[in-house]
């Protein structure tokens, strides 16, 4: 596994944590299928959550608010219907984003959770 891995394994891991704090339940991790991967599928209640992690080192690559393209929401959205079908799951969903950035020296900085981050699908 390369540095940028890392790097992403790690903030999935610390935004894990910041959701089940918040009382989500992760059920799954790097789920994948023809249209990509989600990095988390958790859920609140009845309602099922489809998370992006985007983490970032330092401002150089941006914020990672800005990392979520209008591709990658798409993405999200057919990773996420995928999901479902494949559970057979007729459920409320939501996709959320997690944005996690350090300092250049790795401190953490933040680690925002950021609901309904796809609108208008």
């Amino acid at each position: 596994m390369n540095e940028r891995q890392t790097l992403g394994r790690w903030g999935e891991s610390l935004a894990a944590i910041h959701l089940e704090a918040k009382g989500y339940q992760i059920v799954t991790r790097n789920w994948r299928c023809q249209y990509g991967e989600v990095d988390l599928v958790a859920k609140t209640g009845a309602e099922w959550v489809f998370v992006e992690v985007k983490t970032r080192r330092g401002q150089t690559m941006g914020a990672p608010e800005e990392a979520l393209t209008a591709v990658k929401q798409r993405k999200m959205v057919a990773v996420a219907e995928e999901y479902l079908l494949a559970h057979d799951l007729d459920a409320d969903w939501r996709v959320d984003l997690v944005a996690v950035e350090l300092d250049t020296s790795g401190k953490l900085l933040r680690c925002d959770h950021i609901p309904n981050v796809v609108l208008g699908w």
